[in-house]
């Protein structure tokens, strides 16, 4: 059985079973101490010994976090914006916790406060990166929890896809605004968004050695999904890859991602247009895959989707185009 008792203004727990050494922990509350006595009771019945708890005692989550950042985060190809993620959450007063003191409740504190001041999504990514963090330390660094309690938080529930397309001249104004602007390559990277339907990324490591203008061919090495596949090009798509060779470069275009995503931002207000992002152009080509009467499987063999379903969330056709077929 477990005592709880007062010692010298904090609350100490005991664990004592015959046959094996006695454990005690002090604590700040009464809560506190009740939970880590309950924890280690359940935690000896469940395997028939006492867990050494003293590193998890001894961790905070800020340590695990850090190390996971430093070892981990760099063998992923989605580094780059996991590191930035872990460091914001690393400025967060969470992060002072320890292992063996961090509960279900700090959690959902931490998931609704920042559910004020974020997406949904934002929430879900930062959930779902502490949580591995905590199952990395349980599994390879040797820290003993008798449960990851991030994954006993509810999830705030995932935004529904985006149904933004190009609507009336929008387009016509897109490219005129980028003509008039000083960023040069913005034109023909709204131009092939567009027409091939490629993420952000795809279209700045896309490398003129793996573009045949000849075959209208464009071979992306590697993908947001870790494969890799041929995107077949438009006429439009070829005149505007034509326009891009004069220039001595290994990819087709040099820009770094922030360095676009400002562009576009500032383009975007310059012209006036309303909740449009960047990647809806993506949307817009697929939609318009659809509409010229490609199949599903097709349609998903040029975007790079793995799951069909997931076409639905990039594909919303036009009532009024629909309606024209009917006829």
């Amino acid at each position: 059985m477990a005592s709880i008792r007062k010692l010298r203004g904090r609350w100490q727990a005991a664990v004592r079973r015959k046959g094996m050494a006695p454990r005690s922990k002090s604590f700040d509350t009464k809560g506190e101490a009740e939970r880590w006595a309950r924890n280690l009771e359940a935690e000896l019945d469940r395997c028939g010994t006492l867990p050494d708890t003293r590193l998890a005692e001894n961790t905070t989550l800020a340590q695990i976090l850090t190390r996971y950042r430093s070892e981990v985060s760099p063998t992923k190809r989605s580094h780059v914006s996991e590191v930035s993620r872990l460091s914001a959450i690393l400025r967060r007063p969470i992060c002072y916790r320890t292992l063996a003191l961090l509960s279900t409740a700090d959690l959902a504190a931490y998931r609704d406060e920042r559910l004020k001041k974020v997406a949904p999504a934002t929430v879900i990514r930062e959930l779902n990166t502490i949580s591995h963090a905590i199952d990395t330390a349980r599994r390879e660094w040797g820290i003993y929890m008798a449960q990851n309690p991030c994954k006993l938080v509810r999830r705030p529930s995932p935004p529904k896809g985006r149904t933004r397309r190009l609507e009336g001249n929008e387009e016509q104004l897109l490219l005129a605004a980028a003509d008039a602007g000083r960023v040069r390559y913005l034109r023909p990277l709204i131009e092939l968004a567009i027409e091939t339907g490629m993420r952000r990324g795809e279209l700045l490591a896309l490398r003129w050695e793996h573009v045949d203008l000849t075959q209208r061919v464009a071979h992306l090495s590697m993908t947001k999904n870790g494969t890799s596949r041929d995107v077949p090009l438009s006429g439009r798509a070829v005149e505007t890859l034509r326009r891009l060779q004069a220039a001595e470069t290994k990819t087709v275009f040099t820009a770094a991602p922030n360095a676009v995503r400002l562009a576009w931002e500032r383009l975007v207000r310059r012209v006036g247009l309303q909740d449009l992002h960047l990647h809806d152009l993506r949307h817009e080509a697929v939609s318009r895959l659809f509409e010229k009467g490609f199949n599903t499987v097709e349609v998903a063999s040029i975007s790079g989707h793995r799951e069909l379903r997931m076409l639905q969330r990039y594909t919303h056709l036009r009532a009024a185009d629909l309606a024209e077929r009917l006829r």
